[in-house]
């Protein structure tokens, strides 16, 4: 245990790893180092009263236990880098910051909820809640998830608290809780991706408990003008008092896959114990369905599970598959589709920067309802590089896209995959394995964090455009490739 630059009073602090006691003592030091004689693995046990006061930083380095009979105030700053029992009615919320920092798993425990003012955590194998952590300032998501067990235990915002930084890799995996009327963005997600949900126009001061699930249950239990409701995602927001509120649910394509309908048909929908109901749509979605949007419900009293619904039903068409290969001057795309109904036509779609693309033919829909394989050929000379996609057209004018093959004149050397390097806004990767297949990718930060992952088909020599994710910034990664037969590293420098 190190104590930095702190005042502390204390009259009984027991450090169990050396039965070490010490009777009342004030301590004003830059730097003291204490150690019991034994286990250094032992939990520090405050029995008496322990006060870190302004300016003042103390860390644990092993379990911290406060008893039901001790006073622990935090006015400085408490790092741990164990696990927290807390058995103290009435703590103090204090002035200062607790921060969970470890390599290893930690845990909240304790008859009482721990309580602080700021709170940052920066675990990357993270944090389990097994009793309630009370926030009344800002909270700070450095690193990892922070995850209930299996009976709700929250993460407490107080009234007024916040947070900050909340990602893909940093989010709650759990329950939380939030008091107060302000609006606030619960910061849930799956331990994949970011999934919040945002309360906004709360009338009255308000208690809501929040947990983020997947996939959607009851899909078939409706009531109208609600037809479909996503099938893959849904929030759990129960009130338990308060008065109405607005709930905004987002969508990003790239991370849960949208529908593909018109954003005028899009609408909150509210599971009522028997049926998914119209929560409105105030005044209606915004965004793309093929990349990001957001709806929000009109001002509602009742409160139980929400997800994204529809007023009309999605272009039933399912596009299985899409590669590209060059040959002998010659670009031979494939795609598989299955489920077709009332599709009008294919859109083939070229670019030759990645970004702006142009039709370059059309292929008629057969609509048979049954698997169906189609080609076309595009004989253009190219200089470079040349991305391809396909849009699929709907009698009604409803689109969506397939996923960026992308194409290369050259002869790539490589026995495996090559890989465009450094990269911007999205990962270019050739197939040069020798044989077609679906591979699965995961990126990692140098540190070995996983940032992204997922799957993609392509033909031997085919190439593949996989966006990168928002959070991820610029900086040194690891794409890792692998099916049965194959596995394939490679540093990536993400330079935006």
């Amino acid at each position: 245990m190190i104590l930095t630059g702190m005042l502390l009073h204390n009259k009984n602090l027991n450090f169990k790893n050396g039965a070490m006691s010490i009777k009342y003592i004030l301590l004003c030091c830059a730097f003291l180092s204490v150690k019991g004689s034994s286990n250094g693995q032992q939990a520090i046990t405050n029995f008496g009263n322990l006060q870190l006061h302004n300016g003042a930083a103390m860390t644990g380095f092993n379990d911290l236990v406060n008893t039901s009979s001790a006073v622990l105030v935090n006015n400085g700053s408490l790092t741990v880098r164990g696990s927290i029992t807390n058995d103290e009615a009435s703590m103090s919320v204090g002035a200062g910051t607790l921060i969970l920092s470890s390599t290893s798993a930690q845990s909240i425990n304790g008859s009482q909820p721990f309580k602080t003012n700021h709170f940052v955590n920066d675990n990357a194998v993270g944090i389990t809640l097994n009793n309630n952590l009370s926030i009344s300032g800002v909270h700070t998501f450095t690193n990892g998830f922070i995850n209930s067990s299996a009976t709700p235990n929250y993460l407490i915002y107080e009234a007024g608290a916040s947070h900050t930084g909340s990602a893909d890799s940093r989010h709650v995996t759990g329950w939380v809780k939030k008091y107060g009327n302000t609006n606030f963005t619960f910061p849930v997600g799956d331990a994949v991706y970011l999934r919040d949900v945002t309360l906004t126009n709360l009338s009255a001061s308000s208690e809501f408990n929040c947990h983020y699930y997947t996939p959607t249950q009851n899909l078939y239990n409706l009531t109208s003008p609600v037809v479909r409701v996503k099938a893959n995602e849904y929030w759990q927001l129960d009130k338990v008092s308060g008065g109405t509120a607005q709930v905004t649910l987002n969508w990003d394509h790239s991370k849960v896959p949208m529908d593909n309908v018109l954003l005028t048909d899009i609408l909150v929908a509210r599971y009522d114990g028997s049926n998914w109901t119209d929560a409105g749509g105030s005044p209606l979605a915004t965004g793309l369905v093929t990349t990001t949007g957001s709806v929000i419900s009109t001002a509602t009293s009742s409160f139980d599970a929400f997800t994204i619904g529809y007023k009309t039903f999605p272009v039933p068409l399912q596009l299985i598959s899409f590669t590209a290969e060059r040959t002998t001057g010659v670009s031979n795309l494939q795609w598989i589709t299955d489920n077709e109904q009332h599709v009008s036509h294919f859109d083939v779609q070229r670019s030759y920067d990645g970004i702006n693309f142009n039709n370059i033919g059309t292929v008629p829909a057969r609509n048979s309802g049954v698997e169906e394989h189609y080609r076309f050929e595009d004989n253009s000379p190219l200089r470079g590089f040349a991305w391809y996609r396909i849009r699929s057209i709907d009698i009604d004018g409803k689109f969506s896209y397939t996923r960026v093959a992308v194409v290369s004149e050259s002869a790539l050397s490589g026995s495996s995959f090559v890989v465009m390097n450094p990269v911007k806004t999205s990962l270019t990767i050739f197939n040069k394995t020798g044989t077609d297949g679906v591979f699965d990718y995961n990126l990692f930060t140098s540190a070995g964090q996983l940032v992204m992952k997922g799957s993609v088909s392509m033909s031997n020599n085919g190439g593949i455009v996989v966006p990168l994710l928002s959070p991820i910034t610029s900086g040194l990664y690891i794409l890792e490739l692998r099916n049965e037969s194959t596995l394939f590293r490679q540093k990536v420098i993400v330079a935006k």
